[in-house]
């Protein structure tokens, strides 16, 4: 079985800890990063764990903080289920190539922190997604398969890619439309992975509620991606180290919900900048689906048969007081 991880604050100390039950079993050794603790922290808490002694705090007194940690990678898979592909007017079969794209690492929040919409943004959306945490350094093109996934992905966590529709679509910014501070929340809990669990990356059910209403159900096995084909995809492009995340794209059930016709328009290259604005707002504007303040967003993945569990996280959506021109 896997360990769940915990990076958290008690009297203004960040610390890293082990879950048991309802309880932190607290790690002596500082990290300074999610890399940091890779390298150094998962055996001490294997070993903290089967001793089951030592300082213990309760999950319900510390302050949880996202357990990815700046410096990171934050690589996206975008429309990487078919449910979502139809609601945003693309074809819901699998595409013939694997849409990918960043987001900023100043996003990262905790799994209990306050969503904050800037005062310019209409159109608040949200993703749940699974979350593949790096666990060796990726310099050179290599295959990943279902057998050696482990060697590659120390663990697992919940993300909510929260996205700007109106900066995201209508300026064709998905890095700028998604990586507002606070845009991505992340745990509670790092699942590190034994390898008996990695087959269970196929069967994870990823559920999200926005104030108790069921919005987004779905399991992984309906991915159109695979981790490992995703991971191979990257290996080729890019770098990726300890500490880095893949996130492996939302279902169906988010607030946008675009036909073809309004998609063709809104990323037409000759229609000028500000018809597309507006005809994403006309489409769009009718929904009561796009998070406003006061909203509580809740999020929760664990395997169907329950060995698996990161935790649930809950996020409630303010308004912010700045004004960007």
């Amino acid at each position: 079985m896997g360990l769940q991880i915990v990076r958290f604050e008690k009297g203004n100390k960040e610390q890293w800890g082990v879950v048991r039950d309802k309880q932190i079993l607290v790690l002596k050794d500082s990290y300074r990063t999610l890399a940091d603790f890779l390298e150094e922290g998962v055996e001490k808490a294997r070993e903290l764990l089967a001793q089951g002694s030592g300082e213990t705090v309760l999950l319900t007194e510390i302050t949880l903080l996202s357990p990815v940690t700046k410096p990171a990678r934050i690589v996206c898979q975008g429309a990487n289920y078919s449910s979502h592909r139809s609601e945003a007017g693309l074809e819901a079969s699998r595409p013939p190539f694997n849409m990918i794209f960043s987001k900023a690492d100043s996003s990262l929040s905790g799994a209990y922190s306050e969503i904050v919409r800037p005062s310019h943004v209409k159109l608040l959306d949200y993703e749940i997604e699974l979350g593949l945490v790096i666990g060796t350094e990726i310099t050179n093109p290599v295959q990943v398969t279902d057998e050696n996934i482990h060697d590659y992905v120390a663990g697992l966590v919940i993300f909510n890619d929260v996205s700007a529709r109106d900066v995201q679509l209508s300026q064709g910014q998905w890095l700028k439309g998604k990586s507002y501070r606070t845009f991505g929340p992340t745990g509670p809990f790092l699942y590190i992975l034994d390898k008996e669990d990695t087959p269970l990356i196929h069967d994870l059910e990823l559920k999200l509620w926005v104030n108790d209403e069921l919005r987004q159900s779905a399991n992984t096995s309906q991915l159109i991606f695979k981790p490992a084909e995703t991971l191979t995809e990257l290996s080729e492009i890019m770098d990726l180290s300890k500490g880095d995340l893949v996130i492996t794209g939302t279902t169906g059930g988010v607030a946008l919900n675009l036909t073809p016709e309004v998609l063709g328009k809104i990323t037409n290259p000759t229609v000028p900048d500000q018809e597309k604005y507006n005809t994403l707002l006309e489409s769009q504007l009718k929904s009561e689906k796009y998070l406003k303040e006061g909203d509580v967003v809740r999020l929760q993945i664990r395997s169907t048969d329950g060995s698996i569990d990161l935790g649930e996280q809950e996020n409630k959506v303010v308004s912010s007081k700045v004004t960007i021109s």
